[in-house]
């Protein structure tokens, strides 16, 4: 029987879980980048029973300032006051969607494990998945009983700008982006085009199989064959999201030493010394 990841939850398992009255909160990340009232314009039509929805640019994306890219991460403490006031804690198991893939969940998942909450997981097939069951959805805005979050920063899980570049030798870099971008063939988002000299191309949608499902444990040990346990990889992507399923799926495999370059190409090219490759041009 092929396994999903160990981090991933299937809709079933999640129906069940509320229907058993589980400590669980749902949390909706829609996001459709470029339009910042879509994600949330979806979710008031339509969720998750007693989800929340927390946006993209407004709740799991820091100040931003002359580096550390277009999302650079909330501070601990923000992380704190956030989950606190959507009712988790440390016994709270919280499952994220979306229905782009998985991107946007997984962007929480990652932040979670950051301040330490082990207790977290990514609905496969995001919303689409739920509503093609027919399970049950809600126009409900829940209001939820505040709980005391405390952060437990994991500062190994990311990796500077200054480290990935004393590192381009020596690590495994692993560019999460589309191919074009990937190879400096074309930029839409931000003002270089181009990558981190050395980095190899991992496109994110590689997770999923023809359908948009997470492949499962089999098909992603063929994705990362080529990747050993002891070496160092670092992920990054266009600003630190898309990065994130690549590094679920790593870790969800057994790779340990994964870290997230969190501000990735659009904190790179801020620096004027930061070297940039591209592929060469006939």
């Amino acid at each position: 029987m092929n396994q999903n990841l160990p981090f991933i939850k299937t809709a079933k398992e999640v129906k069940n879980l509320l229907e058993n009255g589980a400590s669980l909160r749902l949390i909706d990340c829609r996001t459709k980048l470029g339009d910042p009232s879509d994600g949330l314009s979806r979710y008031e039509e339509s969720h998750l029973p007693n989800a929340a929805y927390l946006d993209l640019e407004g709740d799991l994306t820091g100040e931003k300032g002359e580096h550390g890219g277009r999302h650079p991460l909330p501070t601990p403490e923000a992380l704190e006051e956030l989950f606190s006031h959507l009712g988790i804690d440390q016994e709270t198991m919280v499952v994220a969607y979306d229905d782009e893939g998985g991107a946007f969940a997984s962007r929480l998942w990652w932040m979670l494990s950051y301040v330490g909450h082990e207790n977290v997981y990514v609905l496969n097939g995001g919303f689409k998945e739920w509503t093609e069951h027919g399970f049950p959805v809600t126009k409900e805005i829940p209001v939820f009983t505040k709980k005391d979050f405390s952060a437990n920063v994991q500062p190994h899980m990311t990796i500077s700008k200054e480290e990935v570049a004393a590192s381009l030798n020596e690590a495994i870099l692993i560019d999460s982006r589309e191919l074009a971008r990937y190879q400096g063939i074309s930029e839409p988002v931000d003002k270089k085009a181009g990558r981190i000299p050395g980095a190899v191309h991992g496109f994110w949608k590689e997770n999923l199989d023809e359908s948009g499902m997470w492949k499962d444990e089999h098909r992603l040990r063929e994705r990362f064959a080529d990747l050993h346990f002891d070496e160092e990889i670092i992920v990054y992507c266009g600003s630190g999201v898309t990065a994130c399923p690549n590094i679920l799926a790593l870790k969800g495999l057994g790779y340990q030493n994964v870290k997230l370059y969190p501000g990735s190409w659009s904190d790179w090219i801020t620096y004027p010394d930061a070297p940039i490759e591209k592929e060469p041009q006939s």
